[in-house]
């Protein structure tokens, strides 16, 4: 099955679309679409693709924000895309899809997915790539896929066990009902819940909270979380500016000349 075709484009250019925007050492990527609903299709799927690569190429971004303009985080997937689908077409789709889901949890720098409302499905895999999540009250989250005869095929059953808990897993892929934003709080599917218009400061105090952890460091940590080789890791420490820098400011008494953020 090919991604990038024709047909694709145009899902495209007449649907959801992603755009990412570069400050410093922020990044915003952003999801939005003329409806106002986000769906994901192989097109976008593959734009998402492209962003992280972008995205992990820029060693100077230490935060990315995951947001959506619109009513919706993502509602999930493109049905009518799907229903046509041969079982390699499906196979397919679901090794892009964990190909991506992987490489956004493998960037270096701090992800947090802003969820705005509902997201699920895809949408919902894409927060579980993230590191942090942080929704507004009214936010639905889940893995509605079962209903359709599915199950979610990027990953996200995984991430979800390693996230919430294996039972939080069991009852969102088995059952397939959303829930609400405080119930994925309370399970740690979630870490802060919100008003819409505090979103912005809670992603601004998150990052602050974290911005003396060296930004090389928290890239290493992260490959640990994933199952990386922690004594390589922390081999790797000593390779680079970063630790000198940061044990020396200790001797010193003086901040990191990162800490500045």
């Amino acid at each position: 099955m090919k991604f990038e075709t024709e047909g694709s484009m145009e899902l495209m250019s007449s649907g959801t679309q992603i755009d990412l925007a570069v400050d410093g050492p922020r990044a915003t990527v952003t999801f939005h679409t003329e409806s106002g609903i986000n769906v994901m299709s192989l097109a976008v799927l593959e734009r998402l693709g492209e962003v992280v690569e972008e995205l992990s190429r820029k060693t100077d971004v230490r935060f990315c924000t995951l947001k959506a303009a619109g009513k919706v985080f993502i509602a999930g997937a493109n049905i009518k895309e799907m229903a046509g689908f041969t079982p390699e077409d499906g196979k397919h789709l679901s090794v892009r899809g964990n190909a991506v889901m992987d490489a956004l949890a493998r960037l270096p720098c701090v992800t947090v997915a802003v969820i705005n409302g509902a997201a699920l499905g895809g949408g919902c895999e894409i927060t579980l790539a993230c590191d942090f999540r942080i929704a507004v009250p009214s936010a639905k989250i889940g893995l509605p896929e079962t209903n359709l005869g599915l199950i979610p095929g990027w990953g996200g059953i995984g991430r979800m066990a390693r996230v919430a808990g294996s039972q939080a897993a069991r009852r969102l892929a088995f059952g397939g009902v959303p829930i609400s934003a405080d119930e994925a709080k309370a399970c740690g599917l979630v870490d802060q819940v919100v008003p819409p218009d505090e979103l912005d400061a809670a992603v601004e105090k998150l990052f602050k909270s974290l911005v003396r952890g060296g930004p090389r460091a928290i890239g290493l940590a992260k490959r640990v979380l994933l199952g990386g080789d922690e004594p390589e890791a922390f081999r790797e420490c000593f390779t680079g500016d970063e630790s000198r820098e940061g044990m020396g400011a200790f001797i010193g008494k003086r901040a990191a000349a990162w800490m500045e953020g």
